[in-house]
């Protein structure tokens, strides 16, 4: 019933074309042109020139991301740890309450 089926490759139906034949061909060489004089490239970006209130805001903000993330982190550790042991002492007491079963009868 679910048996799967094995595509079979149809004949080609179009006409099937030969590869053209490549020929090797002699490279032509040229003088070279007069090389036009350039002038000295502009940069291409400006330079960067920081304030020390800029300087100050850049500290500042990446401080502030530093200990935005840290926090973060500490917190998702504390939730990971807080949840490890309540998990293993809902494990004890329902051991002992499983044992506290079997002894009784």
């Amino acid at each position: 019933m679910l048996r799967p089926k094995v595509p079979t490759m149809p004949q080609p139906t179009g006409l099937i074309t030969l590869p053209a034949v490549v020929e090797p061909t002699t490279a032509i060489q040229r003088t070279p042109a007069v090389p036009v004089p350039t002038s000295a490239p502009a940069p291409a970006r400006p330079t960067v020139q920081l304030t020390p209130g800029a300087v100050v805001a850049l500290v500042g903000s990446g401080t502030a991301v530093v200990l935005v993330v840290g926090a973060v982190l500490v917190s998702m550790l504390l939730a990971v740890a807080i949840t490890g042991a309540s998990v293993a002492i809902c494990a004890l007491v329902i051991r002992s309450l499983i044992n506290g079963e079997a002894k009784r009868r």
